[in-house]
């Protein structure tokens, strides 16, 4: 299975609709979202093409195939408009013999461990900055933002198939790799 894995679109139409154009052009079987989808915050800028409505629909059109956990930004007023799950806190992936927990970072991150065992990998978003960093007892991985970029880092995904997770700009270019 090919997985897609993105955060922090943050309401944006324009990175929205790059994000799915490069998930069609991954021919991914499933899109999961690592939270703030609608609203861009209180300490973000509008990001470009700022239009909830317009995500909402788009995303809406692929909803059997995304999953989703909860950002600090997304509330049950948006679970109210958007027709796949959006509010659970986390999920468990596995990937070979790994486990993989992803939430949305504000609460559990790399400074602040959930629940793993030596080797399991910790996949958040909400610092908009892509990563991945091996610590003596687990992995850390952030795809970084679809929308809002920080620290002059490329909007971005991760394709995760066959244990090996891809980093890549939304142009589709390759950032870095790590197999699992």
């Amino acid at each position: 299975m090919k997985i897609m894995i993105a955060s922090d679109i943050h309401g944006s139409a324009l990175y929205c609709r790059r994000l799915i154009e490069e998930y069609e052009k991954e021919k991914a079987d499933r899109l999961f979202l690592l939270g703030d989808i609608l609203y861009h915050g209180p300490r973000n800028d509008l990001p470009d093409e700022y239009a909830p409505k317009k995500v909402i629909e788009m995303l809406n059109e692929k909803k059997d195939e995304i999953f989703c956990v909860r950002g600090n930004c997304d509330t049950e007023v948006d679970q109210m408009v958007l027709n796949f799950p959006i509010l659970a806190d986390y999920a468990v992936l596995a990937v070979g013999d790994r486990l993989v927990y992803a939430t949305h970072g504000h609460v559990f991150n790399e400074n602040n461990l959930p629940p793993l065992k030596k080797g399991d990998i910790l996949l958040n978003g909400h610092t908009h900055v892509p990563k991945c960093t091996e610590h003596e007892s687990f992995v850390y991985m952030n795809p970084g933002s679809v929308s809002i970029p920080k620290e002059n880092s490329a909007r971005g995904y991760i394709i995760l198939e066959n244990g090996v997770f891809t980093w890549k700009s939304l142009d589709g270019d390759t950032i870095m790799t790590y197999r699992a």
